[in-house]
């Protein structure tokens, strides 16, 4: 089942994450900044355990990012990721929000969806702000992407 994250979540998002950011497939999330963002989180929740989040940050005017897309690697291939991506996608529609841009190491995925490549200095300097504290600043290998709702 989807549903909105929990303060109680948030230590399990953050072990979840993590994992695949010590693999460098994704950027890490510290206490400070889940809790600071969880409003933002959907978990994906099987007999009590995380086996899967995704965030929806609004970045600015009509304009959205979906963040932090992780499933357990024991559940992956059983379409959580892609139930995540469409809840983020839904709530962004009914926020009025007129697109939604991924910054992502894994670029096929979210094409699927219908994101289209983007060149990332097209976006919001807003945006930059969480860029400045990450430690590939400024040789970001992720690619953006983006759909208009």
């Amino acid at each position: 089942m989807i549903r909105k994250a929990r303060l109680t979540d948030v230590k399990k998002i953050q072990r979840l994450v993590n994992f695949y950011a010590k693999k460098d497939e994704m950027l890490p999330l510290s206490l400070n900044d889940l809790y600071d963002k969880i409003r933002d989180f959907y978990v994906y929740e099987r007999n009590g355990k995380i086996a899967g989040c995704g965030a929806l940050h609004i970045s600015w005017e009509k304009l959205g990012e979906i963040r932090s897309l992780a499933v357990q690697k024991s559940r992956q291939r059983k379409g959580i990721g892609r139930k995540l991506v469409k809840m983020c996608l839904a709530e962004a529609k009914e926020l009025g929000l007129e697109k939604v841009f991924v910054l992502t190491y894994k670029p096929e995925y979210f094409r699927q969806f219908g994101f289209k490549d983007i060149d990332k200095y097209q976006l919001p300097h807003k945006i930059w702000t969480d860029c400045v504290k990450c430690v590939h600043f400024p040789d970001c290998a992720e690619d953006a992407l983006i759909k208009a709702l």
